[in-house]
């Protein structure tokens, strides 16, 4: 019995290994991506000049910033300022523990699968408020006070959004979600809940257009103004896990995961099928940056509280009136 443990351990702490030293490169490769997406879509070069197609230059990016001087301000709460990084770069990672990549792979398959992700969503917050706080700058504070309204306030939206899910799937489970999808996605039923979804989710990973918490043409670099070298590097690693989160969470909860119809079930794995489907949604999130204008920060938390929370709890209400009737 203790060998058969040990050895379930042994594998667990090898996937979990195996797991994350590929999400950080591929978190890296996600620059690259979408500078030559934007290049492309914006009708010019991008880069193109360390390695072929340029696909060498985040690993040129990453030892500029290490080679940086890792400057802590001697007016900020050192600690914290410390810290704040550490936390957005784990809270990320840990949600991916949840995240089933095929049948056979994924760290762990907690009942409340879904509720993890929402608690690790909600911990994130703490580190750019904390980022602000530490900082002792006013841009920072500002920032840091910006994150903290636009994330909790989407967190509420979010957290609706997937509440038809789970009536429909009887589950917070992520695998079963995904079973629960066999005969058909969820996007089909749900697709006012995976719109809200989607919305929130780029709220919460502070990407363009709701990128407010950190608007350079008002408040510097916002939250991560006073950081520099690595601390700096950690929360550039948190955003772009964070936008492979939300796809990895959007193809899981709404496209079926790793599954696909018949016939094309047998063409591909079913881990390369999830990775297509997250590589659409990483594309997605890139044009976005290249298409919107950012709005002002009073018009996102209005939309917010006036559209977004009514329509997710019109969406909640007719799902379970449905799943009552016996509709869905």
């Amino acid at each position: 019995m203790n060998t058969e443990i040990s050895a379930d351990m042994i594998w667990k702490l090898l996937e979990i290994g195996v797991i994350i030293s590929l999400l950080i490169p591929i978190a890296a490769m996600l620059v690259w991506v979408e500078r030559r997406l934007i290049g492309i879509w914006q009708d010019r070069h991008g880069p193109n000049r360390v390695g072929p197609g340029g696909v060498l230059q985040s690993l040129a990016d990453l030892l500029k910033i290490l080679g940086k001087e890792d400057w802590t301000p001697p007016f900020s709460d050192k600690k914290l300022f410390i810290l704040a990084p550490v936390i957005g770069a784990v809270a990320v990672l840990m949600s991916f523990a949840v995240v089933p990549f095929s049948p056979d792979i994924g760290v762990s398959d907690l009942n409340i699968g879904l509720l993890f992700f929402l608690a690790m969503a909600s911990l994130a917050v703490y580190s750019v408020v904390l980022a602000g706080w530490a900082s002792n700058s006013k841009y920072a504070l500002l920032g840091g006070m910006r994150a903290a309204a636009q994330t909790v306030s989407y967190e509420v939206f979010m957290g609706l959004s997937v509440m038809g899910v789970v009536l429909l799937t009887g589950s917070f489970n992520l695998r079963e979600i995904v079973l629960a999808q066999t005969d058909g996605w969820l996007i089909q039923s749900q697709f006012i809940g995976f719109i809200i979804f989607l919305i929130a989710g780029i709220a919460e990973s502070h990407r363009l257009p709701f990128d407010l918490p950190e608007a350079e043409t008002e408040l510097t670099a916002g939250f991560h103004t006073e950081y520099s070298g690595l601390k700096f590097a950690l929360f550039f690693l948190g955003e772009y896990l964070g936008v492979t989160l939300i796809s990895a969470m959007s193809v899981v909860l709404f496209f079926g995961g790793w599954l696909m119809p018949a016939p094309l079930d047998a063409l591909l794995p079913p881990l390369v099928w999830f990775i297509i489907k997250v590589l659409f949604f990483v594309v997605f999130f890139i044009l976005l940056r290249t298409s919107l204008p950012r709005p002002r920060f009073d018009q996102l938390l209005a939309f917010g509280w006036k559209v977004m929370l009514p329509l997710a709890l019109l969406n909640l209400l007719a799902t379970a009136a449905l799943k009552l009737g016996g509709i869905l």
